[in-house]
């Protein structure tokens, strides 16, 4: 444990990219496999089950801090963090503890789960006194299930790639599926990622996906950056679930972007494929699909959030899987063919399976192509992806010159939204308001009965020194205090932007919208002047009224 919470503290107070690897290799030179395999699963963004419920954490805390409720409440105010405002009002420990990290995971934090509190609370007592600052915050974090550390899933497989001399392209493959939560990281599953032998996967394996850059390019560059677009694959952007299509070894396995296997969400996906050759991984999206066209967003939530698929969510979703690319054909991995050639060889196995594949747009200028992308609402679409048909399949978004796979989607969204609601930051943010409320009114200037209803929370798109002005702002225009969150007199009009938008009884407004962030604060609208929900009302007609999904594709 002592290892782990000095590499955490490492990791968490670096910028530098190469201290960072440096560490973690550090940390695995040394560490036991069983302590580096849960290690690496929450480093690579494994989440830990929570074992104590928020309650009965802050409970403890100020049971063991001896503070009145009103007081630890401020404390954490001051601080922002739970875990850390716990780890520093606990009083000093009385022991040591040389336990290991996978020791404290398994055989005391896992088996909390489902105990009665009064027996959570007095096991909770005694760990702490065997733990300095560092480990606790550690400790609660887990305990809590809001483990976070500054490192991304591409840093943590540079660094097991340089730690083990494996080619990172192939740790990449091999982690696919690592921070499955219901699978457990054993000392077996950490050694398999970093063993030198050939081995790639197992039988339902997807490779790791390609993501593509966002286009915020001008039209008229276009020709000078990419050429004639005769050299590239144009597709329309689908809004739905990036996922790869495994056939192996008799069966088929359909795994999400995020590394989650989906496969009985599924089953008439799974069912089609079965009539795919062995050796065939598909990459694409599913999409609710009726009438030869896709349906909103919406109706396919609908089967993600359920467990169970019954007759009626069959009859009512209907899915398909829309294939964008071939990644393996009979056993072979087909990634490093160029474009032209995976996409010529997806045309002919559609031909023969029944394959639903991407069509292609044609347009022979760049500017009739930007034509056909302001029809992408109505076609119920993000907008178009561009592939350079010499392009291999990379890894994740590299900044590779030659890995040409760009997202040119249509604009956002954007009205002018009053701030109304404020709550502190994480991390770095946490002494600052940077958790935003926004609202427009319920009618026209002018008009009687007339109030500002929030349809939208907003934490990105500021810059730091904007979050400071806006902070002062908050504490000056501050009228109530509802526990973290502060009302404010409304003052400050921001255009707030989204990728879409659709009905939702759920919220006052009966709007909710998906992605907002803030594009710049607009110091030269008065409050008066923003917009009402008849404005968010009349961008749900028709296709808009599909949520869009970022960073699908």
């Amino acid at each position: 444990m002592k290892r782990f919470a000095k590499l955490f503290n490492e990791l968490d107070t670096s910028t530098s990219t190469r201290s960072k690897v440096d560490a973690l290799k550090r940390y695995l030179a040394l560490a036991y496999a069983a302590d580096a395999a849960w290690a690496v699963y929450f480093l690579a963004g494994g989440k830990p089950r929570q074992a104590i419920n928020a309650r009965v954490l802050r409970e403890f805390a100020t049971n063991a801090s001896r503070l009145p409720d009103w007081l630890f409440e401020e404390s954490y105010q001051a601080v922002g963090d739970m875990a850390e405002t716990i780890a520093l009002l606990l009083p000093p420990p009385t022991r040591e503890s040389d336990g290991t990290l996978a020791f404290w995971i398994e055989e005391r934090l896992l088996p909390l789960r489902g105990r009665a509190p009064a027996d959570v609370l007095a096991a909770l007592r005694d760990y702490v006194d065997e733990l300095d600052t560092p480990e606790r915050f550690l400790l609660i974090k887990l305990i809590g299930g809001g483990f976070r550390v500054g490192v991304s899933r591409l840093l943590i497989t540079r660094a097991l790639a340089e730690h083990s001399a494996i080619d990172a392209k192939l740790i990449a493959q091999r982690m696919i599926g690592y921070t499955d939560i219901a699978i457990a990281p054993t000392p077996e599953r950490y050694l398999s990622l970093i063993d030198g032998g050939d081995h790639v996967v197992a039988d339902g394996h997807p490779y790791p996906f390609f993501l593509a850059h966002s286009l915020t390019l001008t039209v008229e560059r276009f020709e000078d950056e990419f050429g004639a677009p005769a050299d590239w694959l144009i597709e329309w952007k689908y809004d739905g679930i990036r996922a790869q299509l495994v056939r192996r070894a008799g069966k088929a396995w359909l795994w999400s972007r995020g590394e989650e296997l989906i496969t009985e969400r599924f089953p008439e996906i799974v069912e089609r494929a079965r009539s795919l050759p062995d050796g065939t991984v598909l990459d694409g999206e599913i999409l609710v699909w009726r009438d030869d066209a896709p349906q909103p967003f919406a109706l396919l939530q609908k089967r993600v959030t359920r467990k169970s698929v019954t007759a009626n969510v069959l009859r009512e979703a209907p899915v398909a899987f829309m294939a964008y690319d071939l990644l393996e054909a009979n056993g072979e991995d087909m990634r490093l063919r160029p474009q032209r050639e995976r996409r010529a060889a997806l045309e002919q196995l559609a031909g023969l399976h029944d394959v639903l594949i991407s069509p292609r747009v044609q347009g022979e200028s760049w500017e009739q192509l930007a034509l056909l992308r302001e029809e992408s609402r109505d076609r119920g679409v993000e907008g178009l992806m561009i592939k350079h048909l010499d392009s291999t399949y990379r890894v994740g978004r590299t900044k590779d010159a030659n890995a040409n796979w760009w997202k040119w989607k249509v604009d956002p969204y954007a009205v002018d939204a009053v701030l109304v609601y404020a709550q502190r930051g994480h991390g770095r943010r946490a002494s600052l308001y940077s958790d935003y409320t926004f609202a427009v009114w319920t009618s026209e200037s002018g008009a009687t009965e007339r109030a500002l209803v929030p349809f939208t929370k907003a934490y990105s798109g500021l810059t730091d020194e904007e979050i400071r002005k806006v902070d002062a702002a908050i504490r000056r225009t501050t009228i109530e205090k509802f526990g973290p969150v502060r009302s404010v007199t409304p003052t400050m009009v921001f255009e707030i932007a989204f990728e879409g938008i659709q009905r939702s009884p759920r919220h006052k407004s009966g709007i909710a919208v998906r992605f907002p962030r803030m594009l710049r604060w607009r110091h030269d609208k008065p409050i008066e002047e923003a917009d009402t929900l008849g404005t968010l009302q009349s961008l749900l007609a028709g296709p808009a009224e599909q949520p869009q999904r970022g960073e699908t594709r």
